[in-house]
Parts: C-alpha cells; sequence; structure tokens
C-alpha cells in the first residue's frame, strides 16, 4: 500500500518504520454525542501496516467514542494516518497487543501489573483493552 506524503508517493511501511520508535501518538476522534472531534495521546505499537492502540480503562470517552465511530485520524511527529479502528473483543488478542506494549514500553510494565494487581483486590478498576486499526490511502 502506498500513501501520499508532502505530495511524494512513500510506502505506508517505511513511514510506519520511521515513527514506530516514538513513544505516544495523538489519536483524532470523533464524540459519540457531540459529533466533535477530539484528540488523545497513547502509547501505540506498530504490526505490519497496522497500529494498535491500548488501553487500560475501556470506559474511558475516547474509548467509548472510536468503538460507535471507528474512523480515526492519527499523529506520529510529522507523519499523518487515518483509518478505522476495531477493538480487539478476544482475551488473546489483547493479550498479544498487551505482551507488545510491555516489551515496547519496559517502563511501564511495572505500572500495569500494579494496576492489575489492585484491580484483583478490589482497589482499582483495570479493564484493559485495544483497538488495531487498518491505515487507508
Amino acid at each position: 500500500m502506498r500513501v501520499k506524503n508532502s505530495g511524494m508517493e512513500t510506502p505506508i511501511n517505511d513511514r510506519l518504520a520511521r515513527v514506530a520508535g516514538r513513544s505516544t501518538l495523538q489519536v483524532t476522534h470523533i464524540g459519540r454525542k457531540s459529533g466533535k472531534a477530539y484528540q488523545v495521546t497513547t502509547w501505540f505499537v506498530v504490526q505490519g501496516e497496522k497500529i494498535l492502540l491500548p488501553t487500560s480503562n475501556i470506559d474511558r470517552n475516547w474509548v467509548r467514542n472510536v468503538r460507535k465511530t471507528p474512523q480515526v485520524g492519527l499523529s506520529i511527529a510529522t507523519e499523518r494516518f487515518s483509518g478505522e479502528a476495531r477493538f480487539l473483543d478476544s482475551d488473546a488478542d489483547r493479550a498479544r497487543v498487551r505482551a507488545m506494549i510491555v516489551r515496547k514500553y519496559r517502563i511501564g510494565a511495572p505500572i500495569l501489573a500494579v494496576l492489575e494487581l489492585f484491580a484483583r483486590i478490589g482497589l482499582a478498576s483495570f479493564k484493559y483493552g485495544a483497538f488495531e486499526v487498518s491505515l487507508s490511502a
């Protein structure tokens, strides 16, 4: 797949490779009630021609918005992408994304472990989820 960028065509894999090591991206999503565009900054992982977006709380507004209107814009450094997000329903898919996030964000692994522990003993809510974003031209 090729995507136009600054008047030149660049393979999407090349563009993703340039930004895969960045720590965060901005997701532009549409409010499910207001219809207005909003942005949120989150962690991400690149897998092939897709971008995986984790969340530690599936009840967050941005997650609920994207589940209702899956068309999103993604900004990573100077690169801009658009795509359609699919919420990953299976435990296996969510575990795969979580493992990839822990590998990329080693410093965040203890935080995730503590959140999970607190959730197990009833001191916090930890409702992990993830999206897989298929990018479009």
